[in-house]
């Protein structure tokens, strides 16, 4: 191929990007971003009123650990890398203080949910996925806003829960089993994706030997323990021991969460300039969306409840599809990576066709559907967490793409 063919393709490519790039920000600010402001943030108390449907009605003002520290998280990350409105940082730090303030100081969790002042509604124990997302709340926000004892206490929560994690009695009460005889999980891919996430999040901001070991634990845990070779897939749940836990949950593939353990585990690889790292996780993730793809009605299954049968759960999740879509942009990012590229594209007329609701105001998306995303509802809850992330990250790496492309072109024209 000579100059002129790749100049015209690469200009060709540009104007596509920069269509995607426009649609990005119009998702982000002239869409997400003012449905929260309206409809979904307490301005009074600060956190979120996630129970709310796709018109805006909210069903409920409960709050949830989960939610609330993943907006903080959202809102802190925008502030730090598009767009320094101090309202963001504001929306941050008093979510922040209602988190705080529902807490017990003596329990070992968040709590479950709250009323929206913050006191415990006791509907059920918190879980160690709640203070996970507390402490990358606080990550997100001492970037945000310089103040260091928010990291310090990042790192804090997330010793204490990886601790908990590790001794011989924890359990994790499995609400995604594909058995109702296995109730309760001792080894969790979840866990080791989240924790490893934030790892590479606090070591992004400052080095610390101590989570330079726990990031190494994980990705042992994650590349070696939690991996088939025979299947090339990544088993969520595994046993204490190490033994079996039988067929059906040795073959259980939470397939959504593994391509999104993938393309942190290709993030965390970037952040350690590691390659072969990168390019192991590279090729699993791309495995691993092949196998979760829904040829006959499009998209991607986020659940495999038994591998060897080939039984997936048919329902079509939005974060599932959007976790491919951010590993798609790394590719796409990092390599320039044609599969990524064409994966990327037609997933995003996927989501454009089958989860925008065009007709409300603020054009919501479904976080959920049947396999055919045919049938439409009203909707319960608004998501406050991977939609954003993935619109967010759209936006970073669809600009680094165009600006590269852009020096290429003008390298050549020379």
């Amino acid at each position: 191929m000579n100059s002129v063919q790749i100049n015209k393709q690469t200009a060709l490519k540009n104007e596509t990007l920069n269509m995607m790039l426009e649609q990005y920000k119009q998702y982000l600010f002239d869409d997400y971003l003012p449905f929260i402001e309206e409809y979904v943030y307490d301005k009074e108390h600060g956190g979120y009123f996630w129970n709310t449907s796709y018109k805006g009605k909210q069903l409920s003002s409960h709050k949830r650990t989960w939610y609330d520290a993943r907006g903080t998280w959202v809102y802190s990350y925008l502030y730090k890398v598009l767009d320094p409105n101090p309202q963001y940082l504001e929306r941050a730090k008093q979510t922040l203080q209602l988190l705080f303030k529902s807490k017990e100081t003596n329990a070992r969790f968040w709590p479950w949910s709250y009323d929206k002042a913050g006191n415990d509604l006791q509907e059920r124990e918190g879980d160690i996925y709640g203070n996970l997302f507390v402490a990358e709340a606080l990550a997100a926000y001492s970037d945000a806003s310089g103040e260091k004892d928010a990291w310090d206490e990042a790192k804090n929560i997330l010793q204490e829960a990886f601790a908990l994690y590790q001794t011989k009695e924890y359990r994790y009460l499995l609400e995604y089993s594909p058995t109702k005889d296995y109730p309760e999980a001792e080894e969790i891919l979840g866990h080791y994706m989240i924790v490893l996430h934030l790892c590479t999040t606090l070591l992004r901001l400052q080095a610390d030997a101590e989570l330079e070991e726990i990031a190494d634990y994980c990705l042992e845990a994650l590349l070696q323990k939690h991996y088939d070779a025979e299947l090339n897939l990544m088993p969520e749940l595994l046993s204490k021991a190490g033994s079996g836990l039988g067929e059906s949950l040795d073959q259980f593939v939470y397939i959504g969460h593994a391509i999104e353990t993938l393309w942190m585990i290709m993030d965390e690889a970037k952040r350690r300039e590691d390659r072969e790292l990168f390019d192991l996780a590279a090729s699993r993730f791309k495995f691993h969306v092949e196998v979760a793809k829904d040829d006959l009605f499009g998209g991607f299954f986020h659940c495999l409840d038994h591998a060897k049968e080939n039984r997936f759960l048919l329902d079509k999740v939005l974060w599932a599809q959007e976790e491919v879509m951010v590993g798609c942009l790394i590719l796409m990012e990092e390599c320039s990576d044609e599969w990524a590229y064409h994966t990327f594209q037609n997933t995003l007329q996927y989501l454009q066709q089958q989860f925008i609701l065009d007709h409300l105001p603020y054009r919501p998306w479904q976080i959920n559907g049947n396999r055919q995303m045919n049938r439409e509802e009203e909707g319960i809850r608004i998501e406050n967490y991977h939609h954003p992330r993935h619109l967010i990250f759209g936006i970073l790496a669809l600009q680094k793409i165009i600006n590269r492309n852009t020096l290429n072109l003008n390298s050549y024209e020379k």
